[in-house]
């Protein structure tokens, strides 16, 4: 997240980001979850899902105060444009949330003994003994502290513009934060956004199937084979694993 990647600039590298390597870790964090490949060809053939007005959702894990930290935050790593709505709308924020009630935020799936080496070589994957939940709770406060002692305000207080700008130092770990280090916390937040983004709507994100739309891809459709070697856009609007369609 750099200065050219802001605005349509920013959907703009979502899309081809989303095409790459099937399966990486974020960054050099190892929090990352694999990624599933998609079709170059249907990122190219970018649609636009009509405007939508955002859930109304009330989180039963993050408090106001840190809900409105996400609610900001994601809504300037995709924000809403001319050619759709973006985290924000698409329930991106709800899905996070929900998220935080799952084995996922707890680390049950992940090896969390020690010893750990935060310094080590980055080959080596995640090397802090927080759960995805801890990060957050402590990246939050973390994030609206620095975020006060520069400008006075908290983070979702502030112009899009100054957002932006602290959003840069986390992604680069030049904010300094006591507790967890702002780039392993922004890594999550960026990783988790991705994946409200994309995810089927049944886990709260892509409401109204907008991040489907957006690279052509077709959902939970029974078949879709017959079209994987036309080498053009599939003709059909994405399905959820409910039967929602775009």
């Amino acid at each position: 997240m750099n200065e050219k990647h802001t605005g349509n600039s920013r959907r703009d590298f979502l899309l081809k980001t989303i095409t790459l390597v099937p399966a990486v870790a974020l960054g050099s964090t190892g929090i990352g979850t694999l990624a599933a490949p998609l079709s170059t060809q249907a990122a190219a053939k970018e649609q636009t899902a009509p405007p939508q007005p955002t859930r109304d959702y009330q989180p039963t894990f993050f408090t106001p105060e840190e809900f409105a930290f996400i609610k900001a935050a994601v809504s300037r790593l995709i924000p809403q444009d001319d050619r759709g709505p973006g985290a924000l709308e698409a329930g991106v924020p709800e899905f996070i949330d929900r998220q935080m009630q799952t084995p996922y935020a707890s680390g049950a799936n992940w090896y969390m003994q020690g010893p750990f080496y935060p310094e080590s070589d980055p080959a080596l994957g995640y090397q802090l003994p927080l759960q995805p939940r801890e990060i957050y709770r402590l990246g939050i406060h973390e994030a609206n502290q620095y975020a006060r002692n520069q400008t006075g305000k908290l983070f979702a207080e502030l112009s899009t513009d100054q957002q932006d700008q602290l959003l840069m130092q986390f992604e680069a770990g030049k904010a300094e934060f006591q507790q967890v280090p702002s780039k392993i916390f922004f890594s999550a937040l960026l990783q988790n956004t991705h994946e409200g983004f994309f995810s089927d709507p049944i886990h709260g994100g892509n409401q109204g199937l907008v991040g489907w739309t957006l690279i052509g891809f077709p959902g939970a459709r029974a078949d879709f084979m017959d079209w994987v070697e036309r080498n053009e856009a599939y003709p059909f609007p994405p399905v959820s694993i409910r039967g929602e369609r775009s």
